[in-house]
C-alpha cells in the first residue's frame, strides 16, 4: 500500500479533482456550440421539428438569458453551500437537459432545455475557474486552468463532429454520457480549502488542503488561515445590503470585477458567436456557397484544439499580458482583414480572388481566438478575486458573459442582413480593440502568483514576506461577511 502511495503525489490529486471540474466545464462547450449542428438538422426537409428563423435565434440565445440567472444563483450556491456541492447541482442540471433535449419533440420542449442548460453554464462560468485557482497550486494552476478552457474546445469539436454526421438526438446522448463522467469524479473530489476557511472550519481546510497540496506548501495555506482569522477576531457578520456595500467599496473587489468584465466581453466580441454558433453562415458568407460546409467546420474545429493547446504551452511559460497583447493584437487584425476583404469583395471587382483566402482568414481568426480571448478569461478569472467577495464577484462579472453572449447571438444574422459580414467584423474589431485598451491598463500580472498575493496587490497591500507580516497587514477593521448573498 506505501508503495502505492507513492505513485499518488499531490499533483496527481489535483488533476483528478480538475478533470471533473474540467469535464463539467466542457458542458460549456457542447452547449454553445449545439446550435450549430442543431439548426440546420431543424431546418432540413423532413425534419419532424420545424424551426424559422425567429424561433432558430431563440435557441441560440435563450441560453444567454438563463445564463443570468445562474449568475445570480451562484453567489448562494457557492458561498453557502459550497463549491462542491454547487458543483454537483450544476452537473445534475446539464446531465437532465441533455435526456430532456433526446427527448423532445417541439421547440416549446428545446428552448426548456437550453434554458435551464443556461442556468448550469451561468453557474459554471464563475465557479469552474474559481474552483481551479482554489484547488491548484500556484506553478500549477496556468496549466491546470488551461486544460480547462481546452475542454471547452474539445467539446465544440465532438459536438460539431458528431452532428455533423450523426441526429442532434445522437449528439446529446454523448453530452450526457460525459456529464455522468464528471458527476462521478466530483462526488469523489474534496471541498475547497479556502471556504472551508472562510467558514472557519480550520481543522477541515487543513486537511482538504494537504490533500491536494501535501507539505510542500505550507506557507501559504497559514498565510490563508491567519488572514481569515484576522478578520475573525475584528469583524461582526452584516446584512446583505451591507456586505454588498462593502465589496463597492474595496478596490480589491472593484478592479478584478472591471477587468473581468471587459474580459467576458473580449472573449465574446473576438468572434465566438461567428466561427462556433453560427459557423454556416458565417462560412457562406466569408468563402462562398460552393464549399463542403460539414468538412470545413471539422477542420476550424480541429485547428481550434489545436491551437488551444499551443494557447496551454505558451500560457504555461509566458505572462498572461504578454499572451494577451500577442494573440488578441493578432484577433483584432485579422478581424479588420476579414472586415477589408469581404467589404473589397461586395463593392468591387478582384484582381483575384479563391475561396482559399476566406478559409486562411477564418483560421488565423479561429486560431489567434482559441489562443488569447477565450481562455484567457477563464485562467485569469480563477485567478482575481479576494476570497472576502469571491461569489459575489464571479457572479457580477461573468453578468457581463451574460449579456454579450444574448446580444451577440441574437444579431449576428440581423447584422449579416443589415450592414453586411465586412461591417459586422467593423463592430467586432472596435469592441475587440477597447476591451484589449481597457484590460492591459487596469490587469496586473498574476502568472505563478498565489492567491492571497494578488489580492493584496489589489488591496495596496504592501508586497511583504513572512506569514505573520502578511496577516498584519490586512486592515484591523475589515469586516468579514461568509461568503453568500
Amino acid at each position: 500500500m506505501a508503495g502505492n502511495e507513492k505513485w499518488i503525489t499531490p499533483t496527481m490529486k489535483q488533476m483528478f479533482v480538475v478533470l471533473g471540474i474540467s469535464l463539467n466545464m466542457s458542458g460549456m462547450g457542447a452547449i454553445l456550440g449545439f446550435p450549430a449542428v442543431l439548426l440546420p438538422q431543424l431546418r432540413a426537409p423532413g425534419s419532424q421539428i420545424t424551426v424559422d428563423s425567429v424561433s432558430g435565434s431563440w435557441i441560440a440565445s435563450i441560453v444567454g438569458l438563463s445564463l443570468l440567472a445562474g449568475n445570480l444563483m451562484v453567489p448562494t450556491l457557492m458561498g453557502k453551500f459550497g463549491r462542491k456541492v454547487a458543483s454537483l447541482i450544476s452537473c445534475t442540471n446539464i446531465l437532465v437537459c441533455w435526456i430532456w433535449l433526446v427527448l423532445a419533440t417541439d421547440v416549446t420542449s428545446i428552448l426548456i432545455a437550453r434554458a435551464f442548460q443556461g442556468l448550469s453554464l451561468g453557474i459554471n462560468l464563475s465557479l469552474s475557474p474559481i474552483m481551479v485557482g482554489e484547488f491548484t497550486s500556484p506553478s500549477n494552476r496556468g496549466m491546470f486552468s488551461s486544460i480547462m478552457a481546452s475542454s471547452i474546445t474539445a467539446m465544440t469539436l465532438l459536438v460539431h463532429v458528431a452532428g455533423s454526421y450523426l441526429a442532434w438526438q445522437t449528439a446529446s446522448l454523448i453530452c450526457a454520457a460525459i456529464s455522468f463522467t464528471s458527476l462521478a469524479v466530483l462526488l469523489f473530489s474534496p471541498e475547497s480549502p479556502s471556504w472551508l476557511a472562510d467558514k472557519g472550519r480550520f481543522e477541515d481546510s487543513r486537511q482538504s488542503y494537504r490533500w491536494l497540496r501535501g507539505d510542500a506548501e505550507n506557507e501559504e495555506l497559514e498565510k490563508m488561515l491567519e488572514a481569515r482569522t484576522v478578520r475573525d477576531e475584528n469583524t461582526h457578520r452584516s446584512n446583505v445590503f451591507s456586505y454588498i456595500k462593502k465589496a463597492f467599496s474595496r478596490r480589491e473587489f472593484n478592479k478584478p470585477v472591471l477587468i473581468m468584465i471587459h474580459l467576458y466581453m473580449l472573449s465574446l466580441w473576438s468572434g465566438m458567436a461567428l466561427l462556433v454558433v453560427y459557423t454556416v453562415d458565417t462560412i457562406h458568407a466569408i468563402v462562398g456557397n460552393d464549399v463542403d460546409v460539414a468538412l470545413h467546420i471539422t477542420i476550424l474545429d480541429v485547428q481550434r484544439t489545436i491551437s488551444t493547446i499551443f494557447g496551454l504551452i505558451i500560457i504555461k511559460k509566458l505572462k498572461r499580458r504578454t499572451v494577451l497583447s500577442v494573440t488578441v493584437g493578432l484577433n483584432f487584425a485579422t478581424l479588420v482583414s476579414i472586415a477589408a476583404y469581404t467589404y473589397i469583395k461586395a463593392n468591387t471587382s478582384l484582381p483575384f480572388d479563391h475561396p482559399a483566402i476566406g478559409l486562411t482568414l477564418l483560421h488565423i481568426h479561429m486560431c489567434s481566438m482559441s489562443t488569447g480571448a477565450l481562455p484567457m478569461p477563464i485562467i485569469i478569472s480563477g485567478e482575481l478575486f479576494p476570497l472576502e467577495f469571491r461569489s459575489l464577484a464571479g457572479g457580477i462579472s461573468a453578468i457581463a458573459f451574460s449579456v454579450n453572449y444574448f446580444l451577440t447571438s441574437k444579431t449576428v444574422m440581423l447584422l449579416y442582413n443589415s450592414i453586411g459580414i465586412y461591417g459586422t467584423y467593423a463592430l467586432y474589431a472596435a469592441v475587440t480593440f477597447y476591451c484589449l485598451v481597457v484590460i492591459l491598463i487596469f490587469l496586473p500580472e498574476t502568472k505563478d502568483r498565489t492567491l492571497q498575493d494578488i489580492e493584496e496587490e489589489f488591496r495596496g497591500t504592501p508586497r511583504v514576506k513572512s506569514a505573520e507580516d502578511n496577516a498584519a497587514a490586512i486592515p484591523l477593521n475589515a469586516s468579514h461577511k461568509d461568503d453568500e448573498v
